[in-house]
């Protein structure tokens, strides 16, 4: 079993009572001040200001609370969400932070969306929006549907990735030397695919797992995430109903009544019709 021990600041300490949800957490002891369960995880936290983290999931949760690496700032990061679900967009948000705006932001979590609940992207998200430039791009599935006819998936997200950052440039910000993409195809492949753009920014750093370690990337992935949020609730009131996520059996289950009740030509415009999930409906 992975564990981690580490003596916690108040910070640190309130970040992680703050993070989970109140039903998970349970008081302890006059020596173990809380205890929080969770699926692949444990977290003892004590009066004493230490904490052990153990469990399956030790190594996502020491990094997202105490592990991140020192920030070079200024920073521009760039992250996608919504390739892998079969309902709804994809949305790609690249964001710019320096010293003031990083020191602003130091209560929150600000980590990979998927190490995230969805409630706490909805909690902080509408307060990065606010206070962080960036860009974001939504893809629906009516225009994915037409794009992925000539566009591989990953062609569709550099050129979205190339847009975003363009569109930081075009507000007046000053790209930084550090800009980082979090690396889906690889630094040749990505710059292929973007060659016949009228605008490429060339000078990217690739790295896997980004969203993990650049604050700038993190960002872009709770936007980006918190969007597509967004965009299933609209869906999911328009048809009332709700749109399940990802592209498991259960999605497959959903897709058949859907199409039985609205008919192909209205189901080509809320999935991605390239999916292995729309051939099996076929």
């Amino acid at each position: 079993m992975k564990n981690h021990s580490f003596k916690a600041d108040k910070e640190t300490y309130e970040k992680i009572l703050k993070y989970f949800d109140k039903s998970l957490i349970s008081a302890g002891d006059d020596i173990l001040k809380w205890k929080i369960r969770d699926d692949g995880v444990s977290i003892n936290m004590y009066n004493s200001g230490s904490v052990v983290i153990s469990g399956e999931k030790a190594d996502d949760y020491w990094h997202m609370f105490i592990g991140q690496k020192k920030q070079t700032l200024p920073q521009a990061g760039s992250d996608e969400v919504g390739t892998g679900d079969f309902f709804g967009p994809i949305c790609v948000c690249a964001s710019y932070v320096d010293e003031n705006t990083y020191a602003s932001l130091s209560d929150l979590n600000l980590t990979d969306s998927k190490q995230l609940t969805d409630v706490y992207i909805r909690e902080i998200a509408p307060r990065l929006i606010d206070s962080v430039p960036h860009s974001l791009l939504v893809l629906d599935d009516s225009r994915y549907n037409q794009v992925i006819n000539e566009n591989n998936m990953n062609a569709i997200k550099a050129k979205m990735h190339n847009k975003a950052y363009y569109n930081l440039w075009n507000k007046g910000i000053t790209l930084p030397e550090l800009c980082v993409v979090d690396d889906f195809s690889g630094e040749t492949l990505y710059y292929r695919y973007i060659k016949d753009e009228i605008w490429k920014y060339d000078k990217l750093t690739f790295h896997t797992k980004a969203e993990s370690q650049f604050v700038s990337v993190a960002i872009g992935s709770i936007i980006s995430r918190y969007a597509f949020l967004k965009y299933m609730d609209a869906l999911s009131e328009r048809y009332q109903t709700v749109f399940p996520k990802g592209a498991g059996a259960p999605v497959d289950e959903f897709a058949l009544e859907f199409r039985n009740i609205h008919g192909l030509d209205e189901f080509k415009k809320v999935a991605k019709c390239n999916f292995k999930n729309y051939k099996k409906l076929l």
